[in-house]
């Protein structure tokens, strides 16, 4: 089907009515195409990335597709003689490639960065590389990349040959990637199974798909797989020597995920940082505090260490907050009134874990007590609400005259008689001195 253009036939097919009736009738299947792409739109089954990376990927391939069908069943009614069918099915066959490995680039990079191979580029080439052949030229570049070879060590081999085998392995890594973004869109639907053990199973299955299509291609490369052994033991090496932070790091991850010991949402304080998790992967977890700072924590950190989680059977959480009164004030009325103080507060918790005040202890300046309320939104804050119930503790107590002591000091001063005196008298007059009746 695909053959270098023959310029001669073409003017001569242009010369004949079938000539023309083959051009309408590939416009028109093309037209087609287009307007069955404008008007048909597949949307995601379900909120998951890869849900929409196939939603995504069959709505670019709506218009090559279905054009090449069109061009197919024309080829079966026109006549085996044909002139542009064996030219516009390639054509439409190469946008549907340009379409695809655009779309799969983007989505293994994201978005939002830059592409190695921008879409003009990726286009360029396969365009490029049909022209080329049309033109009766890629036969000839073939020959010349075939001729220069690489010496690598004892063997010897062309650029057209690792051109090839570079083709053959990106395509491999790319179906893997594709397969594995179905087999993750599936898991995702398995919404009995845990979201976390859902991510691991995910995570494990694209790595053993990419390492098995990189193996099916090796030995198209002409690549024995007994040479991975030493590959292997090399790799064995490496990450007992230097990649065993990595190593731990990683394989910290999938206990943290197959254990759920932290999961997204916790409230979690790990190397005094205090936050929401807002993200679990294979290598570290971030940690978002609620000044809006985001901590990159290893996982390896948070295996090895103590690490506080406040939301890990409950959400629920103990708020203490102090106050100080003086001798002599009502010490129950002034307990009665922080409880009441607390029950005003929206957020704080009612029922078996109502706010409730204890008198700590008999301080120097006053009588300490605490106040400690519950809460099940952690995330909302702590400090906002300390700072709440202090402004309604301090306007309570100033309505109802509860004093809250602070240290004072009181200095006398002793006229003593300008003589010297022995350190006995000295400490008897200062004992049995009164102050006098005017500083």
């Amino acid at each position: 089907m695909l053959a270098p253009l023959n310029i001669e036939r073409i003017q001569e097919a242009l010369s004949t009515r079938n000539g023309w009736i083959e051009v309408g009738a590939i416009a028109a299947c093309f037209a087609i195409g287009w307007a069955i792409d404008r008007r048909v739109h597949l949307g995601p089954h379900g909120d998951s990335r890869m849900a929409k990376l196939g939603a995504g990927s069959v709505n670019r391939l709506i218009f090559p597709l279905t054009t090449l069908a069109l061009l197919l069943v024309l080829r079966a009614v026109l006549p085996r003689t044909t002139v542009f069918l064996p030219i516009a099915v390639p054509l439409v066959i190469a946008l549907a490639a340009i379409r695809l490995s655009v779309y799969a680039l983007r989505n293994l990079f994201g978005h939002d960065r830059a592409l190695p191979l921008p879409e003009r580029t990726v286009g360029f080439l396969i365009w490029g590389t049909l022209l080329l052949y049309y033109g009766g030229v890629l036969d000839e570049l073939g020959n010349v990349l075939d001729s220069a070879e690489l010496s690598l060590g004892k063997s010897r081999i062309s650029l057209l040959d690792l051109a090839r085998d570079a083709l053959i392995v990106v395509l491999a890594v790319m179906i893997s990637l594709w397969v594995s973004g179905f087999i993750e869109q599936w898991l995702m639907r398995m919404t009995h199974i845990d979201r976390s053990v859902r991510a691991v199973i995910s995570k494990v299955l694209r790595a053993l798909l990419i390492v098995l299509g990189v193996l099916i291609s090796l030995p198209m490369l002409g690549i024995d797989l007994t040479v991975l052994s030493v590959f292997g033991g090399a790799l064995g090496v490496g990450i007992g020597l230097g990649l065993q932070k990595l190593a731990s790091n990683y394989i910290a991850g999938f206990t943290i995920l197959l254990d759920r010991s932290i999961r997204l949402g916790d409230m979690v304080t790990v190397d005094n940082r205090f936050g929401v998790v807002s993200k679990v992967t294979s290598r570290y977890v971030v940690v978002r505090s609620l000044d809006g700072i985001e901590a990159i924590v290893p996982n390896e950190t948070m295996v090895t260490t103590t690490v506080l989680n406040h939301s890990y059977t409950s959400r629920e959480i103990r708020v203490a907050i102090p106050v100080q009164v003086g001798y002599d004030t009502d010490v129950e009325q002034a307990m009665q009134l922080l409880v009441d103080i607390a029950l005003a507060e929206p957020r704080v918790l009612r029922g078996a874990v109502a706010p409730s005040v204890l008198l700590l202890r008999f301080a120097e300046s006053g009588i300490d007590l605490e106040l400690g309320v519950w809460i099940n939104d952690p995330e909302n804050g702590q400090g906002n609400l300390r700072s709440t119930l202090n402004i309604a503790i301090w306007k309570a107590f100033k309505e109802r005259g509860i004093t809250i002591p602070y240290p004072r000091r009181d200095i006398h001063v002793f006229d003593l008689e300008r003589r010297e005196l022995t350190q006995p008298e000295l400490q008897a007059t200062t004992l049995h001195s009164t102050p006098p009746a005017s500083p």
